[in-house]
């Protein structure tokens, strides 16, 4: 990567104790459910908390989501099920400890989410089967699952409403503080054995520049659908804390795995919208423009596969048959209509009658699986910082995220992180401010047109770093940009355009330069010049601002916690 990658610590000069101050103990990035949760279990231990959303709770990615939250709750079902399952989609990269943990937790998570009020559909209401579950739940069946354990709430609205269940919650604690509009631009950090987090540097529409100053900070930021032109993501997923990390000096891992999910709806000219992989596992169907259907001809799974394997067949199936797309039939799913409320009226905007006729579909990027490498309890290489949910790495996913995953993680890896943050609480120190100073040289280059460089970048990854990569087409994404940084990482920008801009710069090109090192095609990590797994690639790689090279780590049970 070129110097300029490494060269900027700050994203804007300032003077952190000539601007604004506020103080807390504990400070979350991002309103997400794992954002909520530490915030939750932060607050329970007694701890002040500031929860910074970007926007608002409507633009996170956990209130987007459709699919459910995957736990074993039915007798037939058990945990190390859920666990093989979940190792065998992560292509021999899950680091089973953090597997087992996160599993292990699904129960109790999903019981403590109904003492708080959240109404998961019930067998009787869903024509599922429930009668082994006292709780008369509604399991479904996603890919890459042996049994039915996902639960979901009005079908295709899990996500919403475990967001506002979470936010209800929230605002019964009178320690937790809610800072919407609230746009982190750094983290604060001073030299040490190891570096520390003192909080971060915020923007605000009506109240400018702010440092917050806390005990611990937390990152869960989510993802950078945005970094792709094709996405399921919110505008808001554009990478900030990966990057605001790496600038920071944290340790990014496994950041050229990116999950693309293989449904969302495709009509020319309008934004992606995501088709739930539980309408497959309700026996929805692939099918080309002859109308085969053709999963059985890639994997004996069929449309049950998981979602690396079903995105990379369409994929070939869409060239084999020279079309921008494939079709998700239900017409032969007579309830449809009541089973997903949402994707039934999402369609009828569109005119598409789903009774009568198949759905267009297309893979898009959903789920950052790289991140902030994090240990067992959430911490990052620097002192005081965390990470949980998309934002982090934990292990949990390895080279592929199994269906309905993600939620589960944010439940027990935010809380997890929460309780984990009252460690780094000093009552003894007063949280003054540190004289910590950005001194930025205006550049002397010119300046390329923001949106045209927003626009290009999310191009050029959706056409050489999505589903299929190739070495020597990585290799001229990175020349593309070194070129947009040079002339777009070396400016100090006065609003948040620009601010995303450096941000998906520096992520797009950490997905591509991983990318090009992992010379094997594993989960999602597909390289058409590489298209088997290595065995010597069988290992976590991590990256570090100012290091050309990655720290490769095997996938084994942790010794010790990281950077202690």
């Amino acid at each position: 990567m070129h110097p300029v990658f490494s060269d900027r610590r700050y994203l804007i000069p300032f003077r952190a104790t000539l601007l604004p101050q506020i103080f807390t103990d504990v400070l979350v990035i991002g309103s997400g459910v794992a954002g909520m949760r530490a915030a939750i279990a932060a607050a329970e231990d007694g701890a002040d908390v500031i929860v910074t959303a970007k926007e608002s709770l409507p633009q996170s990615s956990t209130y987007w989501a459709q699919g459910g939250i995957s736990a074993v709750l039915d007798s037939r079902d058990t945990i190390d099920d859920h666990v093989r399952d979940t190792l065998s989609a992560g292509a021999g990269l899950c680091d089973e400890p953090t597997v087992r943990q996160v599993v292990e937790g699904g129960p109790l998570h999903i019981q403590e989410l109904i003492d708080w009020g959240l109404r998961f559909d019930l067998a009787h209401a869903s024509g599922g089967d429930g009668d082994d579950d006292e709780r008369g739940l509604a399991y479904g069946k996603e890919g890459g699952h042996t049994h039915a354990r996902i639960v979901h709430v009005d079908g295709d609205s899990t996500g919403k409403a475990l967001a506002q269940c979470l936010a209800r919650r929230m605002d019964r604690a009178d320690s937790i503080r809610r800072f919407d509009q609230c746009f982190v631009l750094d983290l604060i950090t001073i030299d040490g054995t190891p570096d520390q987090c003192l909080g971060a540097i915020t923007h605000h529409p009506k109240y400018g520049l702010q440092v917050i100053w806390a005990h611990a900070t937390v990152l869960a930021s989510g993802g950078a659908g945005q970094v792709f032109r094709e996405s399921t993501n919110p505008k808001v997923a554009t990478g900030d804390g990966l990057a605001m990390a790496y600038r920071a000096g944290a340790e990014l891992m496994d950041m050229a795995f990116m999950q693309f999910h293989p449904t969302t709806l495709y009509i020319a000219g309008a934004s992606r919208s995501l088709i739930t992989e539980a309408v497959r596992g309700e026996g929805g169907r692939l099918i080309d423009r002859h109308g085969h259907a053709f999963m059985t001809d890639y994997d004996p799974r069929g449309d049950l596969a998981p979602r690396d394997v079903v995105s990379q067949s369409i994929l070939q199936q869409m060239v084999k048959t020279g079309t921008t797309h494939v079709y998700l039939d239900v017409r032969h799913l007579a309830h449809f209509a009541e089973r997903f409320p949402g994707i039934f009226a999402r369609l009828r905007e569109f005119d598409i009658d789903p009774v009568t006729q198949p759905i267009p579909v297309h893979p898009s990027a959903h789920y950052m699986i790289g991140g902030v490498r994090v240990d067992e309890q959430g911490r990052t290489n620097i002192a005081n910082l965390y990470a949980c949910g998309e934002a982090a790495c934990t292990g949990l996913h390895g080279a592929n995220r199994l269906a309905s995953n993600s939620l589960l993680e944010g439940l027990v890896c935010g809380e997890v992180v929460g309780r984990a943050c009252l460690r780094s609480i000093d009552p003894d120190n007063g949280r003054r401010p540190v004289k910590v100073i950005s001194d930025i040289r205006p550049s002397e280059r010119s300046e390329l047109d923001l949106p045209d460089v927003r626009s290009s970048l999310r191009s050029v990854m959706w056409r050489h770093v999505s589903i299929e990569r190739e070495g020597e087409r990585l290799a001229e994404v990175a020349e593309m940009f070194e070129f947009w940084a040079r002339y777009t990482l070396d400016k100090i920008f006065d609003e948040r355009i620009g601010w995303e801009v450096q941000n998906l710069l520096t992520v797009g090109a950490l997905v591509t330069r991983a990318a090009r090192w992992r010379e094997e095609s594993r989960g999602t990590h597909r390289r058409s010049d590489f298209p088997e797994p290595r065995d010597a690639f069988q290992v976590h790689d991590t990256w570090l601002r100012g290091v050309p090279d990655p720290t490769q780590i095997p996938v084994a049970e942790p010794s010790a916690p990281i950077g202690r």
